[in-house]
């Protein structure tokens, strides 16, 4: 049986999670035929990443929205802050993406600024961004029956002893002027869960239904739902509970279930898109991070709506659409095209001639070599989500390093405070070496006993394995993969282990699991790359 007609077969069932690794705060939406995700990226390009389905079992990826510096520019961005949950809807002949940069989330603060873009087709191009408010985040946008449109948002308030999560707050968008009119107001204050965010609004049977994620974005979170007659309410919030919660249920493979958005099939069947993380261990470490899942939501003419248990589902039956399986990616990246795959991400800066090369040397990666592993103004990371418990990347790299300045290789990567890192680098006695360097928490470790020369070789194979909870690195010299002895913990590159409370104010945040990349340094500023020929990514 071809894998194709056995796609079709199996499509009648919807398993969960639908985008694996990184994949946050889904804003579904269906055009025609079409349905599309987007998700938040924070401090990678490209931003709010785009997935496209016809029948949500099977997901392909767009790449992504923002990807210029125009749209976006994260150059300084802190671990964790850039884009947060993007909106993307669809009216008058338009798509049109609203979302969040935040600044900082330290001492009550957020710094965030809401942009509105737009584009007459998904793949663009997509508009000068309009400056909205910078009030809150989460912002979202709702077309009502009457051609009006309204900003949504989480309402921010930095007042010590003050709830910092204000309310929902509205205001009406004006889209031949685009700017917002009027004076804003709050309409829904939340339930005693608290930490009131991730607002969508829809029109359904004659009522307004307000969806929210409350709960904080961890093991608490859940999706929220309210409605009421009129668009500034009172809004009555739904009596049986929360819509989707994993809380108190630790059995669950789906925990931290929340932040939702809803979507309507053509036949008129609603679905619920939602984050969700799955723990090694129970109520443990998230190395992939927080993904996309979709539940079906049973919603009668004159009620509310309601997922089945209240929790989320590993898999169940499908809506009643065509399968539509999509050809099957490749495991090699061979570089051969002129732009990066759309697997790929890069770090706190789009992926341009400056310090990437695709052209130069056929069917190779030029990366130039950037910032140290602390820097956040040009590091030079090329990477891809971290999707399984257990995957492997591997790659060909030739590099000449003329000091200890210059590095080049694979890591399992967080954040600049969490990572694990294989490289070539040059020894003080001249000798060309493969070195292991880790950092946790900001601390560095280094493992001199494991110093491999690599000799005469020319081309290295490097490999970096996530076998679970255990983080592996193997080399290639010309004469067959050889492991790194030493077992490193794969576990702190998690959301749970980046994020830090110091007096109980937040530190550090994490939001974006764990990636596989391709790594260069030149911190002598020399003009130095490496040419990683081919990258293999699988997963067991």
């Amino acid at each position: 049986m071809s894998t194709e007609i056995a796609n079709v077969a199996t499509a009648r069932s919807i398993r969960n999670p639908v985008l694996t690794g990184f994949h946050p705060d889904p804003s579904i939406l269906r055009v025609g035929d079409d349905y599309y995700l987007a998700t938040s990226t924070f401090e990678w390009y490209p931003g709010v990443r785009v997935h496209h389905s016809r029948d949500l079992v099977h997901w392909r990826p767009l790449g992504g929205i923002v990807t210029e510096r125009r749209l976006l520019d994260l150059r300084g961005c802190g671990d964790s802050n850039g884009i947060w949950a993007p909106d993307l809807t669809h009216h008058d002949g338009l798509f049109h993406l609203v979302y969040s940069d935040v600044a900082s989330f330290a001492s009550g603060y957020w710094d965030a600024q809401n942009f509105l873009t737009t584009a007459p087709d998904i793949s663009g191009p997509w508009s000068d961004p309009v400056p909205l408010h910078s009030r809150g985040f989460d912002a979202s946008l709702f077309h009502d029956d009457d051609g009006t449109s309204w900003l949504l948002a989480m309402s921010a308030d930095w007042r010590p002893g003050r709830d910092r999560f204000g309310g929902i707050e509205i205001q009406q968008y004006d889209r031949a002027a685009r700017a917002l009119v009027g004076r804003p107001r709050i309409i829904f204050t939340g339930t005693e869960a608290g930490l009131t965010e991730g607002p969508h609004l829809y029109r359904h049977d004659g009522w307004y239904w307000l969806v929210t994620a409350e709960g904080g974005t961890s093991w608490e979170h859940q999706v929220t739902v309210a409605r009421a007659r009129h668009l500034f309410g009172p809004y009555e919030v739904h009596p049986g509970g929360p819509l989707l919660t994993s809380v108190g249920r630790p059995d669950l493979t789906l925990q931290k279930a929340g932040h939702g958005s809803l979507v309507r099939t053509p036949r008129g069947e609603w679905f619920l898109a939602h984050l969700v993380a799955r723990p090694y261990t129970p109520l443990g470490n998230c190395v992939l991070g927080r993904e996309t899942a979709i539940q079906r939501v049973d919603w009668p003419t004159g009620d509310w709506p309601r997922v089945a248990g209240g929790i989320p589902a590993d898999e169940f039956l499908a809506p009643d659409l065509p399968a539509h399986p999509w050809p099957q990616d490749t495991a090699t990246d061979h570089f051969d095209a002129p732009e990066l795959d759309t697997c790929w991400s890069t770090l706190r800066r789009p992926a341009s001639p400056d310090w990437l090369d695709l052209r130069s040397r056929p069917s190779h990666l030029r990366v130039y070599g950037g910032q140290s592993p602390v820097g956040r103004q040009t590091p030079s990371l090329v990477a891809r989500r971290v999707g399984a418990p257990r995957c492997t990347l591997e790659t060909v790299v030739e590099f000449d390093p003329a000091d200890h300045r210059h590095l080049a290789g694979v890591t399992g990567y967080y954040n600049t405070l969490n990572w694990h890192y294989l490289y070539l680098t040059r020894a003080d006695d001249g000798a060309v070496v493969l070195e292991v360097l880790s950092c946790d928490s900001g601390r560095r470790t280094a493992y001199p006993a494991l110093t491999v020369d690599v000799g005469a070789a020319t081309r290295v194979g490097l490999r970096v394995a996530f076998d679970g909870p255990t983080l592996r690195f193997g080399y290639d010299l010309g004469d067959g993969w050889r492991p790194v002895p030493v077992d490193l913990d794969a576990t702190i590159l998690s959301d749970e282990h980046a994020a830090m409370i110091v007096d109980g104010e937040p530190a550090a945040w994490g939001f974006t699991g764990a990636f596989l990349g391709l790594w260069v340094q030149d911190l002598g500023g020399d003009g130095r790359y490496a040419d990683f020929d081919q990258a293999t990514y699988r997963e067991d």
